[in-house]
């Protein structure tokens, strides 16, 4: 790591490029699901030596662009996969595609870098480049609508314990916070010895508050059976009209035999996005046989049309009678694949795409403990997932990853819907059309699973919630006075250390 600092600040031109590119490429691996944390020991000195030796400001800018870029490449190849899918209409389209997404993200790390490069060399430096890289990550998380996936905070969503005790600050100081103590922690081998310890007593004293708040009760469970419902459909199959009858079936005879397990009291069945072939909304005779199958309240995943006849991306709630007793509409649309933004210069999808709810609301429907709703992409946004003026028991999170395949995408998306339950204390449902479907508690921690492209249920009973968080009550504010204040912190000291002007 000594001799990577070393060297890398005599790389000029196209070799400091590559080598930013190639930093920045190395630190994706810390990304779920592979988790090689100690790539970033390496990754961030490296491109704290990269800034070091930056004449200007604009070239530490460039030096973040292409370490974002390479990042993103990697981070987000899986994007190619639901290309393919159509590869026969848009195959000119996998060369732009995750390319043109990682030039797009990429300035924000460049800024983050050139906003560094201004304080002094050292802790300030780190100081500045954390505080600047959180503001960087908000500001991602609402620019062009937002697309926050991939947060340096997500490498502490290890499997088991370990990330269930890592992941616990985001309860205080949300994804982006975490982040921030992520890029802090990196840049310790750039101090040597006092680094290295100074490393090892936060992560002693991280994980020390992480076990403390794992051992913090949370309310009475509800005394509800959840079914966790993945049919395993096949994205080309999906809007089949020859198999749409099949697939509606496979999801009601799945509801049946979970049900047949569970024990007396209220039950809720969960269906993923857009699981009915059918417009649920209207089709009456559609929901008959959901309550004929089922006999329990059903939340599935439907498309609507309003009365504008603009299409929806919707969850509908089907009483045990068959009627329609509640909805949802998806408010947080994916760019380019669910609406046509402006600013995108490619128009791929067709008629404008669906339009968008209201946002974030909570559902009170009989027998069922009122619910934040989430539909796919809507689980990457902090603190943007339920109405916290009316704060909802539980969250539930239904997609469709069947587009990323086999790739690091579901898992990707599993880790951030994990990271909403910790910052927001209530347990969260995912029931995912090929996987991965799972049940967390309030904590963060996998009560139940159903990995990728298996046929099943998974039957849990709801836990209870925890009181609302720090960062549930404030939200982005406590990460980005945060990050000022490292900001504040590294620039402050440039101005105290100026000698007074002689007398």
């Amino acid at each position: 790591m000594a001799s990577t600092r070393a060297s890398v600040p005599a790389a000029t031109g196209w070799r400091r490029d590559v080598a930013a590119g190639a930093l920045g490429a190395l630190a994706a691996l810390a990304l779920p699901p592979l988790f090689l944390l100690p790539v970033l020991l390496v990754a961030v000195p490296g491109l704290l030596g990269l800034i070091d030796g930056a004449g200007r400001a604009r070239t530490a800018f460039r030096i973040g662009f292409w370490f974002g870029f390479g990042h993103h490449l990697i981070g987000l190849y899986w994007i190619t996969d639901a290309i393919l899918i159509e590869a026969a209409r848009y195959w000119w389209f996998v060369p732009l595609a995750v390319p043109g997404l990682a030039a797009i993200l990429a300035p924000f790390i460049g800024i983050a870098c050139a906003i560094g490069w201004y304080a002094r060399r050292g802790w300030p430096r780190v100081l500045a480049l954390a505080g600047a890289w959180t503001l960087a990550d908000l500001a991602r998380q609402f620019v062009g609508t937002g697309f926050p996936w991939n947060p340096w905070g997500s490498v502490w969503a290890l499997p088991g314990l370990a990330g269930d005790v890592l992941l616990q600050p985001l309860a205080w100081i949300g994804t982006p916070g975490l982040t921030m103590l992520t890029v802090l922690a990196a840049a310790a081998p750039v101090f040597g010895r006092r680094g290295w310890f100074g490393l090892a007593a936060g992560l002693a004293a991280w994980a020390g508050l992480g076990a403390l708040r794992l051992a913090q009760p949370s309310g009475p469970p509800p005394g509800v059976h959840v079914v966790l419902a993945q049919g395993d459909i096949a994205q080309g199959q999906k809007w089949d009209h020859a198999l749409a009858e099949r697939i509606f079936t496979r999801y009601i005879v799945l509801s049946q035999e979970a049900l047949a397990t569970i024990g007396p009291g209220p039950a809720v069945v969960i269906w993923p996005e857009t699981a009915s072939p059918f417009l649920l909304q209207t089709d009456a005779l559609a929901r008959a046989a959901i309550a004929d199958g089922a006999r329990a309240t059903t939340l599935a995943g439907t498309v609507r049309f309003d009365e504008a006849r603009r299409p929806r991306n919707s969850l509908l709630v089907v009483s045990p009678s068959g009627a329609a007793i509640g909805l949802y509409d998806k408010w947080h649309l994916v760019p380019g694949g669910e609406y046509m933004p402006s600013w995108l210069p490619v128009r791929i999808v067709p008629g404008g795409g669906f339009a968008a709810g209201a946002g974030p609301r909570s559902l009170t429907i009989p027998g069922v403990p009122k619910f934040g709703a989430l539909i796919c992409y809507e689980a990457i946004f902090p603190h943007q997932v339920i109405d916290e003026s009316d704060r909802p028991e539980w969250m539930v999170n239904i997609t469709n990853d069947a587009w990323f395949g086999d790739s690091s995408g579901p898992r990707q998306h599993l880790a951030a819907a994990r990271m909403r339950a910790v910052e927001e204390g209530l347990p969260l449902m995912r029931a995912a059309n090929t996987g991965i479907t799972a049940g967390f508690d309030a904590h963060g921690r996998e009560l139940v699973r159903l990995g990728l492209g298996r046929e099943g249920t998974r039957v849990l009973d709801l836990p209870g919630k925890l009181p609302p968080t720090s960062f549930g009550r404030f939200g982005l504010a406590i990460p980005a006075c945060l990050a000022l204040l490292l900001i504040g912190l590294a620039f402050s000291e440039r101005v105290l250390s100026r000698k007074p002007p002689a007398a």
